[in-house]
């Protein structure tokens, strides 16, 4: 159906003394001095009761109040309704959007909508920029009440008013949704309504954006509280089109793929569903080719989305199975546990597993989307909270001593699920690998660059490849023992103070995560863990590369490390000759 009202030929008239100039904008109301901050847009359909809201609302929060319809009828010099007549919609639209531009350029306030004007897409994305968006979104009764006996409304003049509402709610409604916020109106009296309106923006918080930035295209990963119930509203803007596979496992599904499925539904989002066990072990082949067909007996389109809705196994399959089927679909990564979300999510590193190592089959395929949604993390036990929280260590032994140091402060408070902690932690590790992963996407340069974010996982890849990838160590229980084992191989080396080595170690201790291969209730032979280092993916010329350290904040490449002490230091750690 088209997203456009269809209006009857103009009537032949004269034509207009002068041309239509909408960006001629009269301003006679006064602006006193006012907060810093954005402004407010509402938007709905007629009869919503923007005008009358708008109102209320801008004399209960001490801003101006502006409706657009009116500022258009005065830089027109006409009346709307005469705007349709002489001129018709696709100038009334383009004159609507330039004057919602020169307004919300402006000082805040509150600025009432016409009904269609939110469903200019460039409109959407200024506004989005600009201004906090809050749907009014009325019953078609409420609706047909309210706009009974209105002559100037050119829409209305088409057919049966209870018609052109009902065709407007198919088509707008989800356009509409895509609004930072909702709130439903009924017959209750302005000021409720107002009071509603006040207390959904009170409680709404603007999720961060952190742009990736690359040479080829540039990506967002969103940061917030709630995401996956907004995702319909976040993810509309990106997608090519209104159609979406999902890929998660079946713990992730019973929690979340309702609501994210029910959230994509509300901006006219079709989805489809596939879910896979959980667990390392769905990295596979044959996992791999299950999907795929799934996908391909469906009939899928190139301009189809795979969404990946869980941790690091389901994007690493999920966007590996996007990256070549039909030789490449958009992909949205929404991670649910803390190593996905300042790990694997961004990037764009995907992959599957072999008998032979782990992620040795994958691709380079940058998403489109990431949505971090921290609430997801308040089902994780506080074991996967410690693997996610090795990762974002990482970060800051690489590269960031203010990252390090801000975790020495407050990783207890992260690990205890503090929600504010938890989104800068997001944050400020997204922000140091999307600065890393920008400089050196392919991981092409033949030293330091995105090779770096490999502290520690030489080590720990070894450890996890000798337990079979079953899950009785986590990767980020990995990573943690491998940081403290690339520390000691530095010191050992002379390379990196035995002072930063002994701090490293008592933040990993003092938080109860794994810091030693003897604090592993398994054994592990030396032999065994030198065998899967040489099997590593990062062997190049067949020598291993690692990622050692100078201190905290400065790590490099190197591949000139003599195995000998790469096995005394394993014999240190707790592994066995």
């Amino acid at each position: 159906m088209s997203s456009r009202i269809s209006l009857p030929p103009p009537e032949t008239v004269d034509p207009p003394p002068v041309p239509l100039d909408l960006e001629r904008i009269v301003r006679d109301h006064a602006h006193s001095v006012l907060p810093s901050g954005r402004s407010i847009v509402l938007v709905g359909l007629m009869g919503a009761g923007k005008t009358t809201i708008g109102r209320h609302l801008a004399t209960r929060l001490g801003l101006p109040f502006v409706d657009a319809d009116i500022e258009i009828e005065r830089a027109a010099g006409c009346s709307i309704a005469d705007v349709f007549r002489l001129y018709g919609e696709a100038a009334f639209r383009d004159g609507e959007r330039r004057v919602i531009r020169r307004l919300l350029e402006g000082p805040p306030m509150v600025l009432a909508t016409g009904g269609g004007a939110f469903m200019t897409e460039s409109t959407r994305a200024l506004v989005r920029e600009k201004a906090v968006s809050v749907w009014l979104r009325c019953p078609l009764p409420v609706l047909l009440r309210r706009v009974a006996g209105r002559t100037h409304r050119p829409l209305l003049n088409t057919a049966s008013p209870r018609d052109v509402l009902d065709r407007l709610m198919t088509i707008r409604h989800p356009v509409y949704a895509e609004a930072d916020i909702t709130v439903d109106c009924g017959d209750n009296n302005v000021d409720y309504t107002t009071t509603r309106v006040m207390e959904a923006l009170a409680l709404s918080r603007r999720p961060l954006r952190l742009p990736v930035a690359l040479a080829r295209n540039t990506y967002d990963v969103v940061i917030g509280s709630d995401l996956i119930s907004r995702a319909g509203a976040l993810l509309a803007p990106v997608l090519p089109r209104k159609d979406t596979i999902i890929i998660t496992d079946e713990t992730v599904g019973a929690l979340y793929l309702d609501k994210l499925q029910s959230a994509l539904g509300e901006t006219g989002i079709a989805s489809r569903a596939l879910t896979i066990a959980p667990g390392e072990h769905s990295k596979s082949l044959a996992t791999y080719q299950r999907l795929t067909d799934a996908i391909l007996e469906h009939g899928v389109e190139r301009r189809t989305t795979v969404i990946a809705l869980g941790g690091g196994v389901v994007g690493d399959l999920a966007g590996f199975v996007a990256a070549t089927t039909l030789r490449g679909l958009p992909f949205v990564q929404i991670p649910t546990t803390l190593l996905s979300q300042v790990d694997s999510s961004v990037g764009g590193k995907t992959g599957i597993n072999s008998r032979w190592g782990k992620n040795l089959i994958g691709a380079f395929h940058q998403p489109l989307c990431v949505l971090a949604d921290v609430s997801a993390l308040a089902t994780l036990p506080r074991r996967e909270l410690v693997a996610g929280y090795a990762e974002i260590v990482k970060s800051g032994l690489i590269g960031d001593e203010s990252l390090f140091e801000w975790c020495e402060k407050n990783g207890a408070a992260v690990l205890a699920q503090d929600p504010e902690c938890l989104a800068e932690a997001v944050r400020q590790a997204c922000a140091f690998k999307a600065r890393v992963v920008a400089a050196d996407e392919r991981e092409e340069q033949k030293s330091d660059g995105r090779a770096l974010l490999n502290l520690g996982h030489t080590f720990g890849h070894a450890l996890e490849a000798e337990l079979g990838y079953d899950g009785r160590l986590l990767h980020g229980e990995a990573v943690s023992i491998g940081l403290t084992l690339a520390f000691s191989l530095s010191v050992r080396l002379g390379l990196c103070p035995k002072a930063d080595l002994d701090r490293v170690v008592t933040h990993l201790e003092s938080l109860g995560m794994p810091a030693h291969i003897r604090d592993l209730p398994y054994s592990f032979r030396i032999t065994d863990l030198m065998a899967h280092m040489q099997r590593d993916k990062k062997m190049q010329d067949g020598k291993l590369s690692f990622v050692l350290v100078r201190g905290i904040a400065r790590a490099f490449t190197t591949r000139d490390v003599p195995a000998e002490q790469v096995r005394e230091v394993l014999l240190a750690d707790g592994a066995t000759a």
